[in-house]
Formats: C-alpha cells, structure tokens, sequence
C-alpha cells in the first residue's frame, strides 16, 4: 500500500452505504481501522442487502491493524481527551499514518493535532 491520505470513521462508512453523502469521497487513498471493521460487522441489526454490500466495500479497502505505535497513541489519546476506547483507535490510526480523518464526530475534530475533515450529508 503506498501513501495514505483519508482513514474512514465508522459513521462515513454507514454514511456511505446509506447514500446520505452530498459528495463522493475526496479522491486519493484510503483506509479504515480495524474498530471500524469491527463496529461495522459487529452490528446485530445488518440486513442481508447491508452485509452484502459491507461484505464488497471491505473486500475493496484496507483494513489497518493494531500497532505498539498505534496501541501507545491510543493510550495517550484516552488519557488526555477522554475518549472512547473506538475512537481513540481510530483516531490514532490516522495519526500514526500521517492521514486526515473523514469524520463528522465533532469530539474527534476537537482533538488537537488530529487532521479531520466533517463530510456534508443530503439535505432531507
């Protein structure tokens, strides 16, 4: 995998597979955090159409795991911001790839020298 620009938050995933982005996903490389994985099967309620569609979404993108960098910066993270153990993964994957985060968790934008960007949803 070469240069990383965009890791994905869980809520830009289901977003995504709901078709409730106003925009397509900016254009360069992405990936996902294995909590993100995790949350996205993990959810009891799936439809078969979802689990279809999460089953090629996930065959098509990265999955990044769990690094001793990773693990450390988590660590940090929910020690200083008070953040939940998912978030705070997620949120130290980008950081430790040098990536922006797509989130629309306004706690996450909060986070200081975490490179987030909010994406615009349809209006209803």
């Amino acid at each position: 995998m070469g240069p990383l620009n965009f890791i994905l938050d869980t809520n830009v995933v289901i977003y995504l597979q709901k078709g409730l982005l106003a925009e397509p996903l900016p254009h360069g490389s992405a990936a996902i955090s294995i909590i993100t994985e995790i949350e996205l099967r993990g959810f009891p309620g799936l439809l078969v159409e979802q689990t279809l569609w999460l089953g090629r979404f996930l065959a098509s993108i990265h999955s990044l795991g769990i690094t001793s960098d990773i693990k450390e910066s988590t660590i940090r993270l929910r020690r200083a911001h008070r953040l939940k153990i998912p978030d705070a993964i997620i949120a130290a994957t980008t950081l430790t790839h040098g990536a922006v985060l797509l989130t629309n968790d306004e706690q996450l934008h909060a986070v200081p020298g975490l490179t987030s960007r909010p994406l615009a949803l349809k209006k209803p």
